[in-house]
This record gives structure tokens, C-alpha cells and sequence, in this order.
């Protein structure tokens, strides 16, 4: 399901549209219900995908919009609830090899960076804890909600909140090094993209369909550039936010937005260098010279990040809320809303293997790491699976 969220102003037109019955304002403006989930295709697998281990050691998640996810250092793989719990599991056995309990209202992260661990917080709050035991660092308050992890760059702890700010944190004493403002529009997606950085530079994707350049010691802007206009007449029409992964290759930065387009950058001046109308929410996943996507309607993508040519495109799965696709070896792997995972033949985009991870659907794309596919899903279950190659 798609969230949203909405400034004060509109949330006062819509108010008594809520109050009138809507258990979520997402609820309004999700796909038409009207026309059904596609129906598993058959085919006839050429591909074993075996299930290595399972872990229920987190909760499940039970608010809108969360950014936790998976990550993984030094073989362990690493995850968070909104609990406060912060696991690390081994990543060959499942096995608990760690478990902090914040207190936290984790809403993003955890991203490990060196012996430090990255959250962020429904509570507006951005946390540094240290790997080995889970004590907190430094603590420190943001404007608004977090839905996208922090990063770190040039020594720096960066993040983006949810009122459209950027802040800056000196990554030992957590002292305030800077703030970008950025307005944000009347109604948008429920997530933000998380900053990406390259030789002293971080990159933004805004719910304005605008890709902004900071310096990272500084805050100063290098330079904007507009992926999508906005078109239509009400809100919701006009939305084009840019709220998942954006990759860098070398000098290019490739983005893609909701009801807009994917593109292609110059990482110095912010030129557009291509651009593909496809609209997407989830970002972009990349593998040599391509980039693949899940589109709005739940069509999987795969396009040469070179010229923007089409490769293919794979209708067989729409309207089953369907995570971002990731690679593994030669295959495209998305989870649906009925816990099925689907490896597809990235050469021809046709269905190799299918398995079920369980009842519930994943909390995001899964994590490949080598030839281990790690995923969570809302309930708190982590998974690892291998392909038979």
C-alpha cells in the first residue's frame, strides 16, 4: 500500500473525508481497488532456491512509512523494529549474535558505518550508538520524522527528515554542522530517498521531483536540477516525489520519481543526460550497465543505464505490491504482498523460480550480499536464501 502524507493545510480539506470513515488518509489515493492483483502465472522453474535459515527476533512493524531495513558488516547481518530493538544475526547461521534495546522509536536504519550504528526516529531524533554494546554515543533532535537512514561523509552524519531539511552532524561530538531548507509540497508519498555522497558532495532527491548537490562540509548548493514538472490540477496529481535508492556509476547519478520519470545526471553540473518516462517510487537497483525498477502500476524494468533503452518489461505480476527488484547473479528478485518471491532471468525477464518467504509480505527489497539473499518481512522474520547454481 502507498502512503501519503499531507501538509496542515490540506489535511484540513480532507479532515472530514477522515472523519467520514478512511482508516488512512493512503487509503484515498491507493490503485484502484476495482481491478484485482494479477494471478500467479504457471511456468515450469529451471532454477532451486533453497532456504538457508530463518530468524524471528524482531517485531513486526505497525506504523506508516518505516525506512528500516537490512544491512550487513562483518558478517553479520544487521536490523532494527520499531520497538527499539537492534539486531545483529550471523550471517551464515541466523544465529543471535547481538541485541541492543534502544528504548527508540526506530523509523529508519540501521546503518552500519565502521563501529558506529546510524537510526533514526519517529520521535524527530537522529542516534549514534556503538556497535559493541549498543550504548548510545549521541543523541540529537530533528525537525521532523526520519524515514530515510542516515549517512555518513567526510566525517559527517547526514540526514534528510521528512519537512524537506537536511542536517549535518560532526560525526564524533554530534555538534550541529549545518541545515539545508527545502520546502516540501502540499501532498506527498510517505518516505523520503536517502542521501547518496561522492568526493565531498552528498546528493538529495526532494518530493518536488528536484535533485539537489550539497557540499558535504559546508551545506552550500552546487547545483539543482528538476527530474519531473509536476503536471495536472489538484495535489495529488502534481506529485513527484523521488523517495527510494538513487545509484551513482562513475559521473553520472541515476533517479527515478513518482509519476515522472527516470533520468540520468552529471554528477558536476546536474545536466540531464537522458531521461525515460517511467514512474516509480521504489528507486533503482543497478548491476554493471543496468538499472531496474518496479513502476507504479507494479511492472518490473530493466533498462541500459547508457542510452536508456528498454531491455525488457514484465507485466505478469501488476497491482501485487511488488518491492524493489535486486540483483543476484542473473536473476532479478522481487517480493510480492503475499510473501512470494520471484526470481526472474535478467536476460530475458522471463520467471525462473518462485518461493514463499511466509504468509506476511517483506518490509522492503532484500539485501544480496555474495550469493545470500537476505530479507525481512513485517512480522520480524529475517530470512537467507541461496540459489542452486
Amino acid at each position: 500500500m502507498r502512503l501519503f502524507s499531507l501538509s496542515k493545510p490540506l489535511m484540513a480539506v480532507l479532515l472530514t473525508v477522515v472523519l467520514a470513515g478512511c482508516q488512512t488518509i493512503g487509503g484515498l489515493f491507493n490503485k484502484d481497488e476495482s481491478l484485482p492483483p494479477a494471478e500467479l502465472v504457471d511456468f515450469t522453474p529451471t532454477l532451486t532456491v533453497a532456504n538457508i535459515w530463518s530468524t524471528n527476533a524482531l517485531d513486526g512493524s505497525s506504523r506508516s512509512g518505516p525506512a528500516i531495513d537490512l544491512d550487513f558488516a562483518n558478517e553479520k547481518v544487521w536490523s532494527a523494529d520499531e520497538s527499539g530493538h537492534v539486531i545483529a544475526l550471523n550471517a551464515q547461521t541466523g544465529r543471535v549474535d547481538a541485541r541492543f534495546d534502544t528504548g527508540l522509536a526506530i523509523s529508519a536504519g540501521p546503518r552500519i558505518e565502521g563501529e558506529h550504528i546510524l537510526l533514526g526516529t519517529y520521535d524527530g531524533e537522529v542516534v549514534l550508538l556503538n556497535r559493541s554494546n549498543g550504548s548510545v554515543i549521541w543523541k540529537r533532535n530533528v525537525s521532523s520524522e526520519v524515514l530515510a537512514a542516515p549517512i555518513v561523509s567526510d566525517g559527517k552524519v547526514i540526514v534528510r527528515v521528512l519537512d524537506g531539511r537536511v542536517y549535518a552532524f560532526d560525526r564524533d561530538t554530534g555538534r550541529r554542522d549545518w541545515v539545508y531548507d527545502r520546502s516540501v509540497p502540499l501532498l506527498t508519498l510517505r518516505g523520503n530517498s536517502a542521501p547518496v555522497a561522492r568526493a565531498g558532495r552528498v546528493y538529495i532527491g526532494f518530493d518536488d521531483g528536484v535533485v539537489v548537490a550539497l557540499r558535504s562540509d559546508d551545506g552550500q548548493l552546487i547545483w539543482e536540477q528538476r527530474v519531473t514538472e509536476p503536471e495536472g490540477r489538484t495535489e495529488l496529481d502534481r506529485m513527484t516525489d523521488i523517495d527510494g535508492p538513487m545509484v551513482i556509476v562513475g559521473t553520472e547519478l541515476y533517479v527515478v520519481s513518482y509519476k515522472g520519470r527516470m533520468a540520468s545526471l552529471a554528477l558536476e553540473s546536474g545536466r540531464l543526460l537522458w531521461v525515460k518516462d517511467i514512474s516509480a517510487e521504489q528507486g533503482l537497483s543497478l548491476r554493471r550497465t543496468e538499472l531496474a525498477a518496479v513502476d507504479k502500476e507494479d511492472a518490473i524494468w530493466l533498462v541500459d543505464r547508457r542510452n536508456s533503452t528498454t531491455l525488457w518489461r514484465d507485466d505478469r505480476l501488476v497491482r501485487r505490491d511488488i518491492t524493489r527488484p535486486v540483483f543476484y547473479n542473473d536473476y532479478l528478485v522481487a517480493t510480492d504482498f503475499e510473501g512470494y518471491m520471484h526470481w526472474l532471468d535478467s536476460a530475458s525477464g522471463e520467471f525462473v523460480a518462485r518461493v514463499r518467504i511466509g504468509s506476511d509480505p517483506a518490509l522492503g527489497a532484500p539485501l544480496v550480499v555474495g550469493n545470500t539473499l537476505y530479507v525481512r518481512d513485517t512480522k520480524g522474520r529475517i530470512s537467507a536464501w541461496q540459489a542452486r547454481l
